[in-house]
């Protein structure tokens, strides 16, 4: 029998954004709740950030003309803190002022109050010349009313979301989570804590996949439906598939999409819907499948992960994560990389691109996990990113690699 081809990654995920269309359902929520959720509409300045001429530090506010030389001494006439509004400043005169203060009519800049000595409670000394305009901040210089400050389709951050409040935004719209049902399948997979580690029986294994796939899904903004582990059956595999397909968006397993007598996913959502099993150019994580369960209410996607963990955790980060960051209508779905040296060398390289776990060390390079292994998840809990590695390519001490770190993928 011929093995399917090997198919190159970037092929497949330009493959999955074509079937990740926007699901379109959107909810308004607090900007309070919304860190992590996707923007469904541009959010758009009703007012000028900041509204007024404010003063950017504690001290005086004061006329240039009025400090002609150090040790001007000015007469103290008002006292503004944050949230009050000064009276116009006179000639001689300087105004008490605290940061975001109000810049009162006719003062042009603002001392700071260690370069002023209060002299009694009305007078003040100016030790030092000011520059036109300094330490105050302009009206608008943050934020001009009418302009676009979050679009649509954008990830909201705790930065961003104080930029929402700045403007009065108390709810934002966002896009719904998607809808995932998320199950694994296979005869020796054991919940833990059904079984005591020294009562396993011979091949079962604690059902590892299970629980940083949830964690996954739920930090790229799903709700997730854990439906447990479904047995080698095909029957079984059947029933599972058409329950999940209601009301679901995307059923997510992992085991069950090799080529062994005992990996029924294939026929399962073939007789159930389409199926396309790919073979992937990538280590960890060759094989992996993408379908559609047809049902009364449209179609589900379905997803297919290895069951080897740290395969199955490649693979989530490689093509899941844009899929459903897609599904919500992001527009970035992609990490940042970047450029560092590596600190190990690799002589042996895969005629597969392969995804080496690393981490950075004291002097800013990489250090290599020692065992690559797919099923070696320790791999992925020592390191902090993975060097992304061309097909055949030998690493020298000393190379440059790209370097994706996990924080990016898993944020």
């Amino acid at each position: 029998m011929n093995r399917p081809a090997l198919r190159p990654l970037d092929e497949v995920l330009l493959e999955l954004r074509q079937h990740a269309q926007a699901l379109g359902r959107t909810e308004s929520v607090s900007t309070f709740e919304a860190d992590g959720r996707v923007l469904a509409e541009d959010v758009v300045a009703e007012l000028q950030v900041p509204p007024q001429d404010n003063s950017s530090m504690d001290g005086y506010a004061v006329r240039v003309a009025d400090v002609p030389a150090p040790g001007a001494v000015l007469r103290v006439t008002q006292r503004i803190p944050a949230g009050q509004h000064g009276q116009p400043l006179g000639a001689g005169e300087a105004a008490r002022i605290f940061t975001g203060a109000p810049v009162p009519p006719g003062a042009d800049a603002i001392v700071m109050q260690e370069d002023a000595q209060a002299s009694g409670s009305d007078q003040v000394h100016i030790q030092q010349v000011p520059a036109l305009g300094q330490w105050i901040r302009r009206a608008g210089e943050d934020i001009t009313r009418g302009r676009t400050v979050l679009t649509r389709g954008q990830r909201l951050h705790p930065a961003a979301l104080g930029l929402a409040a700045s403007l009065g935004r108390a709810q934002l719209t966002v896009s719904e989570r998607p809808r995932v049902a998320l199950f694994s399948t296979g005869d020796e997979l054991v919940m833990p804590g059904s079984v005591a580690p020294a009562d396993m029986p011979p091949g079962a294994i604690y059902n590892s996949n299970r629980f940083f796939l949830r964690a996954l899904l739920t930090r790229m903004g799903c709700a997730v439906s854990d439906l447990g582990i479904v047995p080698d059956r095909r029957e079984a595999t059947v029933a599972a598939l058409r329950e999940a397909s209601q009301g679901h968006d995307l059923i997510l397993t992992s085991g069950g999409v090799s080529v062994g007598e005992e990996d029924h996913i294939k026929p399962a959502v073939q007789s159930l819907g389409a199926l396309h099993q790919w073979q992937l150019a990538i280590k960890p994580g060759k094989p992996f499948a993408y379908g559609q369960i047809h049902s009364a209410e449209g179609h589900c996607h379905f997803m297919g992960l290895p069951g080897n963990p740290v395969s199955s955790f490649v693979t989530f980060l490689l093509l899941v994560r844009p899929f459903v960051l897609g599904l919500q209508g992001a527009l970035e779905t992609e990490p940042p990389s970047h450029t560092l040296e590596a600190h190990f060398d690799w002589p042996r390289p895969d005629k597969r691109r392969e995804f080496l776990r690393v981490r950075r060390n004291a002097q800013g390079g990489l250090e290599l996990f020692p065992n690559q292994s797919s099923g070696v998840l320790t791999s992925a809990v020592w390191g902090d990113g993975v060097v992304d590695n061309p097909p055949g390519q030998a690493i020298q001490k000393g190379d440059p690699v790209r370097y994706i770190p996990l924080s990016a993928w898993m944020s």
